[in-house]
């Protein structure tokens, strides 16, 4: 349960003034109020920010922003913090270290056998509950994670909550830590990979050359040769089930290869992984996914979706995208992807766009011999064989299915669909079987492959 609690932004800078000037003046030693002056400001606006993170929402009030500027941006007009650089550092901080001026006053206490440690720990309670208040309301989560700072500057014994949440911070971190020592895919491997995909000849020279580029480019600046600036983000532009995915995913661990990104990883959002329902919200979700892409490729699949009409919010969430490609351009490549038109107005939605994106990778649509590959290789994947009439019986489905392709065709998804009924039928059959062979247990028939009921009344209709 929250506590009602209220306070104006204009109340609580002047009384966090006063709180910071009547300490100082308490201190007997002169070094100590000029320790404390001097790193009293980050350590509060620390604390302040891992106060509000408790919330654990996501999102930050505007009115706690409002509160933080009051407070921190003083006579300026420009204000001390924009939203969603608030939103980002409350959402990625961590409970911050005991600072050294509080060192100094426990030491000048053992000294002298005074109680400042104790008189700033309260100054420090009532400033954190005016910033935890800046809502008109200080929640149990805001109010425990006040306890929690004022406990680990006395030395006492941590709340539960914040052992669980310190041992799950080190399971990440180390889980991350093997990750990272796992053993890598070498270029080669990496180049073998794409030339088993099925189809997308123009993607794999696309992607050959652009490997070739990236080399060279090195060998040059290692030579002492100029080189020209470039721009690694992409737009990936094709129907779905083309492959952009995977061709991203090993992408992203090719230029890890090459030395072009740190670790190589490929966060894959979409328009609900950017955009939340109102603005400020969708800086930090976007800010979010672009964090975990750090050192990778963030993989923006259905890009165009981010300037629907009458809506500002997926906007707000290209502006901060291009932000971060310039902030981040030697650890972040990031691949816009979609349909072709839709991809187009996109691009010229904004000049920024049209600026970083200007590569494009065309995944055109499998055709029937290529379907059936894409099938074959998933029964081969899978431990099943197809018996020659069953082979015949595919082949001309999939060959059907492309000549007849529509808006709907889903190339490789409509494959795995059905690859999948096609399982699902065979395991009927075979179950109705009293000792089935090895051979029966792999071998599609025919009568397996055979579309459901209501699907070839509507062909015949």
């Amino acid at each position: 349960m929250g506590k009602p609690y209220a306070v104006t932004p204009q109340g609580a800078e002047k009384e966090y003034t006063q709180l910071v000037d009547v300490f100082c003046r308490w201190l007997p030693e002169r070094e100590l109020a000029r320790q404390l002056r001097q790193e009293i400001d980050p350590y509060v606006r620390a604390c302040v920010l891992w106060v509000w993170r408790a919330e654990g929402e996501g999102a930050l009030p505007q009115k706690y922003v409002d509160f933080y500027n009051a407070v921190y941006s003083g006579a300026g007009t420009r204000p001390s913090a924009l939203y969603w650089e608030m939103a980002t550092a409350a959402a990625g901080s961590a409970r911050p270290a005991v600072p050294a001026f509080f060192r100094s006053l426990e030491d000048y206490d053992r000294r002298h056998g005074t109680g400042l440690a104790q008189r700033f720990v309260d100054q420090l309670t009532l400033v954190l509950l005016l910033f935890a208040g800046a809502d008109q309301v200080i929640t149990d989560g805001e109010a425990g994670r006040v306890n929690q700072l004022t406990a680990a500057l006395m030395g006492r014994e941590e709340p539960e909550d914040v052992k669980a949440e310190a041992k799950a911070e080190a399971k990440a971190e180390q889980g991350e830590k093997q990750a990272e020592q796992q053993p890598q895919p070498t270029l080669e491997e990496l180049l073998a990979q794409l030339d088993e995909l099925c189809g997308l000849e123009k993607v794999k020279q696309d992607v050959k050359s652009l490997i070739n580029l990236v080399k060279v480019r090195e060998l040059r600046s290692k030579a002492g040769l100029p080189v020209p600036p470039m721009s690694l983000h992409m737009v990936f532009l094709g129907n779905p089930g083309t492959g952009k995915t995977t061709v991203a995913r090993l992408l992203a661990q090719i230029y890890r290869a090459i030395g072009v990104l740190p670790k190589g990883q490929l966060v894959e959002v979409d328009r609900s992984g950017l955009v939340a329902g109102y603005v400020g919200q969708t800086a930090l979700k976007t800010q979010e996914a672009v964090q975990r892409a750090l050192g990778g490729v963030l993989f923006v699949d259905e890009a165009y979706a981010l300037v629907k009409d009458g809506s500002d919010f997926g906007q707000e969430a290209i502006e901060v995208l291009l932000k971060n490609m310039e902030d981040h351009r030697d650890e972040l490549i990031v691949i816009a992807a979609g349909y072709t038109g839709p991809m187009e107005r996109f691009i010229h939605a904004n000049p920024g766009l049209e600026s970083r994106f200007n590569k494009y990778l065309f995944f055109d649509d499998y055709n029937g011999e290529e379907l059936f590959h894409i099938f074959q290789s998933m029964c081969g994947k899978n431990g099943y064989t197809l018996s020659p009439e069953g082979e015949q019986q595919i082949r001309r489905e999939l060959e059907e299915l492309y000549e007849n392709r529509d808006e709907n065709f889903g190339n490789a998804r409509d494959v795995r669909n059905r690859f999948e009924r096609a399982v699902a039928r065979q395991a009927d059959r075979v179950a109705g079987l009293e000792q089935p062979t090895r051979e029966q247990l792999m071998e599609i028939l025919p009568e397996d492959l055979e579309l459901p009921e209501e699907t070839e009344q509507q062909k015949d209709g």
